[in-house]
This record gives structure tokens, sequence and C-alpha cells, in this order.
């Protein structure tokens, strides 16, 4: 595995574009610290410091910062299809299966450098908030602090899949414009399937389901957006505003399968493929 990693990472150190988007992809995520100190200036009449509004604090933070930071996973994805994308025009993919790298060991490769800038990131943005957090949060118990850790796991699995649908559609097309283009495809073809099972089923929430089970919005389901739990925490008496947003096991099991699934079908693509 670390045979097949190195052999990535000197692809990707040796392209001076992915070195400048892999480097943006680790360093805007950290915004969040900006974002932490702000203070506006209401015309002299009084302060705000987003950190004094409590969305700093623990547990609430994990939820916040993962939600924004994977945001930023587009930057890493146009590495993926890269990646793809130059094997294919620089003939290298030819000449490492030529060199005795097998078509197997070519997905892994692949995959394996997946996993570890996603993991990267997850530690990045892990050690950022738990130090935004102890700057802020007026809770210090242990048992608060990693109360809702499983976000960061959340956001790996994010990263891993979101990344491994770039990895089949970089294999499916060679070309990076096009495969980042067939995420808008897939996007508005979930769409279609959210409004083909409103169709048949008549209920909104029935057709919500059948989405959630699409790979785009399996992923985004992992985090759900911050903003109601934020005015939750303001006005507790707001019942209208209670919303499941905790991260679930069978979501994350739905996104690693679909992250399975890629990875086969990226290997079949290239088992089949006339080199």
């Amino acid at each position: 595995m670390l045979r097949l990693i190195q052999l990535e990472l000197q692809k990707l150190w040796l392209n001076k574009v992915s070195r400048i988007l892999i480097f943006i992809s680790f360093i805007l995520p950290f915004t969040v610290l900006i974002l932490s100190s702000i203070k506006i200036n209401f015309f002299g009449f009084f302060t705000l410091e987003l950190g004094d509004l409590g969305i700093f604090n623990f547990p609430i933070i994990w939820h916040i910062t993962t939600f924004f930071a994977s945001y930023f996973k587009f930057f890493f994805a146009i590495v993926v299809v890269s990646m793809i994308g130059n094997e294919y025009s620089n003939k290298t993919l030819k000449q490492n299966l030529i060199d005795g790298l097998s078509k197997k060991e070519f997905i892994l490769s692949k995959f394996y450098t997946i996993v570890f800038f996603s993991l990267c990131a997850t530690v990045l943005i892990g050690v950022a908030t738990f130090l935004i957090g102890l700057y802020y949060s007026s809770y210090t118990e242990a048992s608060i602090i990693f109360r809702e850790f499983d976000f960061l796991l959340a956001y790996f699995v994010k990263l891993v899949g979101f990344f491994t649908l770039c990895l089949f559609f970089g294999m499916l097309v060679k070309r990076s414009a096009f495969a980042l283009g067939f995420l808008v495809v897939l996007y508005i073809v979930e769409w279609m399937v959210f409004g083909a099972a409103y169709k048949a089923f008549d209920d909104a929430d029935m057709a919500f389901r059948v989405k959630n089970f699409m790979p785009l919005e399996s992923m985004y389901k992992l985090i759900d957006q911050p903003f109601q739990r934020i005015i939750m925490t303001k006005f507790p008496e707001k019942g209208d505003l209670v919303y499941d947003y905790a991260v679930h096991w069978y979501e994350i099991a739905i996104v690693l399968g679909w992250t399975a699934i890629f990875v086969f079908l990226s290997y079949q693509l290239l088992k089949k493929r006339d080199l």
C-alpha cells in the first residue's frame, strides 16, 4: 500500500498545478480560524464577535466546522480527475502497466491516495476545531468536548465517497473538465429521481427518502446543515425548528456502499478498456 501511495505522491509532486490545488485544498478549510476571530463593528454602537455567539462551543463546533470545510473538497476533486486525465494524456498509465503495475494496483493506488489525503484533511480540521473550541467554548468537560466527535468520521467518509465518485467519472471520460461536468449531470438526475418518486408515491417525505440513497444526496446527508441548530440554541422555545442533525450509521453505510461501487466500476472500466 505504501509503495502505491508513494508512486502517486511522486506523480502529484512533479505536477505544479496539482501541488497548488493540494495546497489550496488543505489551507482553505482553515478559514474557519479566521471566521472565529472576526469582529464586526456596527457604526461604533457595538461590536459583534462571532466567537461570542456560542457557535464555537463544544459540541456544536464539530458540526459547524466539518459542514463548512466539506465545501472545499472541490479543489482536491480537480486533483483526482486530473490524476486520471494526466495518466492518459501523458501515456503514464500504459507505461506503468508495461513496468509491471497491474490494473488492480493502478486503481488501488488512486484509492489509497484518496484515503490518505482524506485522512490528512480530517486530522487537520479536527485539530483546528479542537483548538478553536478550547479557546472559545465554555464547556471543558471531556464528555462534552468529544460528544459529537462522530462528525469527523462523517467528514472523512464524505471526502472518500466524493473523491471516489470523481475517480469513477475520471475513468469514464478520461478528461478532467468533462468528469467534473458529470457531477452537475448527476445532481440533475438525482432531482429527476426525486420527481419520479414524488409522482409515484405522491408523498414528498417518501420522495426525499428515495433521493437520500443517491450518491450526492447521501454524501450531503452525512453532515446536515447546522443553521437551524444554531438558531435553536438561541431560541430553544421554537419547537418547529427541531430536526435530526445527528450522524447515523446507516448514512455512513450508504456512502461506504457507493464508495465500494465506484472503486469496483473504475476497475472494471480499466480492465475492459483497450489501452
